[in-house]
């Protein structure tokens, strides 16, 4: 309930008016910026082989877990393997050599030195081709280059890939991003490492998590006058999936 009191001076220019509170008090409050925005996934790759090759082996399905460091789908590789062991035979031979002529050098001094080094280039030469042999090979692997679910394999055994092309998509969603392009009026007033609420749609609900802005865009799009950002916030139990979407509210007095 409000009672106003209003009174005039004798020359009528000033108006002076209380309002008083009977019932709590009156709390002035900075308006919320609100932004709405589209849940993605925190790490969203896109794995292929910079070789061509036929898929071999499958080691998992689509919607299986993996760790960083697994190996995913192989490629046929049977000439690269031939060629690790030629190498690696090789390798060791120069290597015994080598140390031979290194040992006959300091004993007896019975070789030149001109020879136990030609000995030694040859023998990291040997070395070399071994590992790029090993590279070959490995690149003949497609590794999960970090932990999440695959969420589409492209090719099928025994279909071929030409290099570069898609072969297994990988997701992390333990951490998501809320996307949303902002008024750069409303975008002045936040900040990035700033705190706010999220408000998202679950599916079978709304979901309310707190998040960090990430993310602040330095430019604005001049055709629409938006700004873009992104907040970061916790999913570990996966119940906020990519593709909902969301609301951004922040009291920008903060």
């Amino acid at each position: 309930m409000l009672r106003w009191a209003c009174r005039s001076g004798a020359a009528g220019l000033a108006l002076l008016c209380a309002v008083t509170i009977l019932s709590g008090t009156v709390s002035l409050r900075a308006a919320e910026v609100q932004a709405t925005g589209i849940v993605e996934p925190f790490i969203n790759v896109t794995l292929s082989a910079p070789v061509p090759g036929i898929v071999t082996s499958r080691n998992f399905q689509e919607g299986d877990p993996v760790k960083a460091g697994e190996v995913l789908l192989e490629l046929d590789s049977s000439l690269e393997r031939l060629e690790v062991e030629r190498r690696k035979v090789v390798r060791d031979q120069k290597r015994g050599d080598f140390e031979g002529t290194k040992k006959l050098y300091s004993t007896t001094k019975g070789i030149s030195k001109e020879e136990m080094d030609k000995q030694e280039a040859e023998y990291r030469v040997a070395a070399l081709e071994h590992d790029m042999a090993v590279e070959q090979l490995r690149r003949r692997q497609i590794i999960a280059p970090h932990a999440g679910v695959i969420t589409e394999i492209m090719l099928e055994v025994g279909e071929s890939c030409q290099p570069y092309e898609p072969l297994i998509q990988v997701v992390d969603t333990r951490q998501c991003y809320l996307v949303a392009n902002i008024e750069a009026s409303e975008g002045s007033r936040l900040k990035q490492g700033q705190t706010v609420t999220l408000e998202i749609d679950s599916g079978s609900g709304k979901a309310v998590v707190p998040g960090r802005i990430v993310f602040l865009s330095p430019i604005v799009d001049p055709a629409s006058g938006l700004q873009k950002m992104k907040i970061l916030f916790e999913n570990k139990d996966a119940s906020i999936r990519p593709g909902l979407t969301g609301v951004m509210l922040s009291d920008s007095s903060r």
